[in-house]
């Protein structure tokens, strides 16, 4: 099976959750376009807060917000996208605010929350080395009352907790046939080091959109078949990217849930290279 295109996530992949990339994975990436095979960036993130560090790796396509958008990184172009409407984002909010939960939402240049504490404080602090120079961390009184006023729609929100007790909000959530979701446990070894903080969050998208969907779409713009995929990642959204690319990996220190949908999984960590050990095994 000949590689034509490799889709890797980006943190705990090919990032460190201590922010280092090791230096084998740009030798990796360098082999990639050396070979002509395509590289896409795969991310929870946003395009905005993602840029510089899809600039750094050379990739030539991104998939950002864990699906809803596509962007063609050679020009700054979108490819493609699908946001959350400005009733559904509502609701999000209104249910969240009654939980108490923390929420914050991304745009497409800015990042909108009352307060940074959870991932968008994470994000915030890695601002000066990923994100491009137009990203804006808006800070408001009542995010509610923002996104009525403005009767914005968002590429995604992000509900946070750190007291386990996002499980009953997911039932709330699954009323609306408009949104997805995917739940991510940031404890124990999976334990947020950039904040020095445990918590779990759920990414909200609107219904359909995950990264194996984006990247479905991609390949049909591209003519390149999944069995000439490779899929590398560590985390839950990960798990249909992996599992339906003709070479699914997932890192050493990823999610066991990952793990067992993988073809393959490393012997290396994130900090030592997994990305590398992956294109040198897989990419001829």
């Amino acid at each position: 099976m000949q590689i034509k295109l490799v889709a890797s996530d980006l943190d705990g992949t090919i990032i460190d959750k201590n922010n280092k990339i090791s230096p084998k994975n740009f030798t990796a990436i360098k082999k990639l376009h050396d070979k002509n095979v395509k590289f896409v960036i795969c991310t929870g993130k946003s395009y905005s807060i993602s840029k510089k560090i899809c600039d750094k790796f050379e990739a030539q396509y991104g998939i950002f917000g864990n699906g809803n958008q596509i962007v063609d990184l050679k020009n700054g172009k979108e490819i493609w996208s699908k946001q959350i409407s400005n009733d559904d984002l509502k609701f999000i909010i209104t249910f969240a605010k009654s939980y108490n939960f923390h929420t914050h939402i991304y745009l497409s240049s800015e990042v909108v929350s009352e307060k940074l504490s959870y991932l968008d404080l994470r994000n915030y602090r890695l601002k000066n080395l990923n994100s491009s120079d137009e990203i804006r961390y808006r800070l408001v009184p009542n995010i509610l009352k923002y996104v009525e006023s403005k009767k914005t729609t968002a590429f995604s929100v992000v509900v946070s907790s750190s007291k386990n007790n996002l499980k009953e909000f997911e039932k709330v959530l699954e009323l609306n046939k408009n949104i997805s979701y995917t739940y991510i446990r940031k404890r124990g070894m999976y334990r947020d080091e950039i904040i020095g903080k445990d918590y779990e969050y759920l990414n909200i998208t609107a219904e359909g959109v995950n990264k194996d969907v984006a990247l479905s779409q991609l390949e049909q713009i591209l003519g390149i078949s999944k069995n000439s995929t490779l899929a590398i990642g560590d985390n839950i959204n990960d798990i249909e990217m992996v599992k339906n690319s003709g070479i699914g990996v997932a890192v050493f220190d990823s999610y066991n849930d990952l793990k067992e949908v993988a073809t393959y999984t490393t012997k290396s960590s994130t900090s030592d290279g997994a990305f590398s050990e992956a294109i040198e095994k897989f990419v001829r």
